[in-house]
């Protein structure tokens, strides 16, 4: 793919990173010329020290003909224009960072995909880590849903019950649903069935609309949630 990132601070130097490694064409704008020099320096990619809200700039960057361009500043309204000269362009995928929340609205009126203030989204990570040590991860699916891996406990209720067994001890509501087992740190996951077995050990990705909480995860032998 032909890459164009827009930004080299703390967000956008580990997706230049990334982008690079993955094989794809990158170019950085970037217009902190330290910024810009280290970037250069540091990765095998083009980097212009410019300002991206210039529609030439954008040009100069092959915007008009990458596959994708990723807007990743600190400034909610330079994403916008970037993203807008983008669309100018008719650069077929376009995302930018939103700091703002109150912003995201008008993102989306501007047809851009979106991931809302990075910096929140770590800092509700982290907090995470500390209030659930038993999720090793975590997404949010809209405002209390979520899809989580916890792991299985010897002791745990569900320990040797099958998955059907599990939903008439009343263990599993309707409301929470096993997506996926990985078992003996094997690299392809069980799809579960409801004869699908419980054993210690085991690795579970599971959607909870009521999210993980500590009843839920008491359910997998994890009572630590609830210190």
């Amino acid at each position: 793919m032909y890459i164009v990132i827009v930004g080299a601070g703390d967000i956008g130097t580990p997706l230049i990173q990334i982008a690079t490694a993955g094989g794809n064409e990158v170019v950085v704008i970037e217009r902190d010329a330290a910024r810009a020099e280290q970037a250069s320096r540091e990765f095998d990619c083009l980097v212009i020290h410019d300002d991206a809200t210039s529609k030439e700039t954008l040009r100069d960057a092959g915007a008009d003909r990458a596959d994708a361009l990723i807007s990743t500043t600190d400034q909610d309204a330079t994403n916008i224009m970037v993203c807008l000269l983008a669309q100018e362009l008719e650069v077929p995928d376009i995302v930018s960072v939103v700091h703002n929340p109150e912003h995201m609205g008008l993102f989306r009126q501007i047809g851009v995909n979106t991931i809302e203030n990075p910096q929140r989204l770590i800092a509700d990570y982290l907090y995470r880590a500390v209030k659930r040590p038993s999720i090793v991860d975590f997404m949010r699916v809209g405002d209390q849903a979520e899809v989580f891996e916890i792991s299985v406990e010897p002791d745990a209720p569900i320990t040797g019950r099958t998955l059907q067994g599990a939903m008439e001890a009343g263990l599993l509501g309707d409301d929470t649903l096993v997506v996926a087992i990985e078992r003996n740190g094997e690299g392809n996951p069980i799809t579960p069935r409801g004869n699908t077995r419980i054993e210690s050990g085991d690795l579970l990705t599971v959607y909870s609309a009521e999210g993980a909480t500590p009843d839920l995860t008491d359910i997998f032998g994890h009572t630590e949630d609830r210190s």
